[in-house]
């Protein structure tokens, strides 16, 4: 009678045991939406407030921009490339110094993130939104000289304007970076140089794969997008900086 009993409490036991699932097929189909189809009235009418609200925070004028800033006007360097490197360092550099205690040295954007014009006349947050239209954070790295000296030969090799600030150069006539300076010093062989840049180019994006050399990183949780509208709000007229950042022999 016990090993009976002790039978059916197996027997009980097992048959109540979960058994796994697996997938064994995925279907899905399209179905197509149109004005004429039931319920898109009452859509619209429910995100209508939304809509509004948002065009209308996007269309707040919030700063004046004295010329237009354009990607296109320039070899080495662009008045739009050089405004964002600028604010970018500007902006970036209060935040590291309060986490880390240390000064971003340089910053170096790409030319192919910036998506269009900010046109002169009145900047709004949607010139941000449409220059900037990726969600990309601002990334400070550690690099040596020899990365310092990378950046400058990947510039030279591209032979794009790529946005820039904190840092000249030279180009030879042997086509060589010669006469660097950060922050208006030579380089050091043991200094640490704080770059500011892209969550996408700081993990080789563009192929930078100098950034992923770096001995330190930081993400400062802070959006480019973010960083053009505070200098906006920040400011009653873009401060455009021509200054020459890179020069040919």
């Amino acid at each position: 009678m016990k090993h009976f009993v002790l039978l059916l409490t197996f027997i009980f036991i097992t048959s109540c045991s979960s058994h796994p699932f697996y997938v064994s097929k995925i279907e899905g189909k399209k179905i197509s939406i149109s004005n004429q189809q039931s319920g898109i009235p009452e859509i619209e009418n429910y995100i209508k407030p939304y809509r509004e609200h948002i065009d209308t925070d996007l269309s707040e004028v919030l700063a004046y921009c004295p010329e237009t800033l354009d990607k296109f006007k320039g070899t080495w360097q662009t008045s739009i490339g050089c405004f964002l490197a600028d604010i970018t360092l500007e902006k970036s550099n209060p935040v590291f110094m309060q986490r880390e205690h240390k000064s971003i040295d340089v910053c170096f954007l790409n030319h192919g993130g910036i998506r269009t014009i900010i046109p002169q006349g009145n900047v709004t947050a949607r010139n941000a939104y449409e220059v900037m239209p990726f969600e990309n954070s601002a990334v400070v790295v550690g690099l040596k000289q020899e990365q310092i000296i990378e950046i400058a030969n990947y510039i030279i090799s591209e032979k794009k304007p790529h946005p820039l600030a904190g840092m000249t150069f030279t180009i030879s006539k042997e086509n060589q970076p010669i006469n660097i300076l950060v922050q208006g010093k030579p380089l050091e062989k043991d200094k640490i140089y704080y770059v500011v840049t892209s969550d996408y180019l700081s993990n080789g994006g563009d192929n930078m794969d100098f950034f992923k050399k770096n001995i330190e990183r930081h993400d400062i949780d802070y959006k480019l997008r973010n960083i053009m509208i505070d200098y906006f709000k920040d400011v009653d007229t873009l401060k455009i900086n021509n200054n020459i950042r890179i020069t040919k022999e």
